[in-house]
């Protein structure tokens, strides 16, 4: 097993591939993950949302810009 240790050494281009590997292979077990039901009635009401075309979009700087005030 790789070690923590081992990971912080990896180069970037690396720990990309170890994630999208890692991402990959929970996503062919997706059946067998349970999502909450918090979860599913949060998506469910955005799903809702945009089906009657009130859903507000933000672009992705604006998103991040948002969490980092939300953090601070």
């Amino acid at each position: 097993m790789i070690t923590v240790e081992e990971i912080h050494q990896m180069p970037l281009h690396e720990k990309l591939q170890v994630m999208e590997t890692l991402w990959e292979d929970i996503a062919r077990h997706e059946d067998v993950l349970e999502m909450p039901q918090w979860q599913k009635d949060l998506l469910d009401e955005r799903e809702r949302l945009m089906a009657e075309g009130k859903a507000q979009f933000i672009d992705l700087d604006e998103a991040k810009k948002q969490i980092a005030q939300a953090t601070h």
